[in-house]
């Protein structure tokens, strides 16, 4: 099964999207309130929907999820 075909196609919105990559910076519920300006119950929320919408478990799979969307940085010819 290929990665793509395993997650949900529902696409996060904008502040979703902040979420998401926060979390994949490590940053703990708590953190990601304070960066957001709102409280870590919101973002406990904000969580459970996008885990919905992309078919995950967990913020380790969010953040594999993450990453896995980021541009590569080219490769360096000699």
């Amino acid at each position: 099964m290929s990665a793509n075909g395993r997650y949900g196609t529902r696409i996060p919105n904008e502040r979703e999207q902040r979420v998401i990559q926060l979390v994949a910076q490590g940053l703990k519920n708590r953190e990601v309130a304070d960066a957001i300006g709102t409280t870590e119950h919101v973002v406990k929320n904000y969580l459970r929907v996008i885990y919905d919408k992309l078919g995950l478990w967990n913020r380790v799979e969010l953040a594999l999820w993450y990453e896995s969307r980021q541009p590569q940085p080219a490769l360096l010819t000699q």
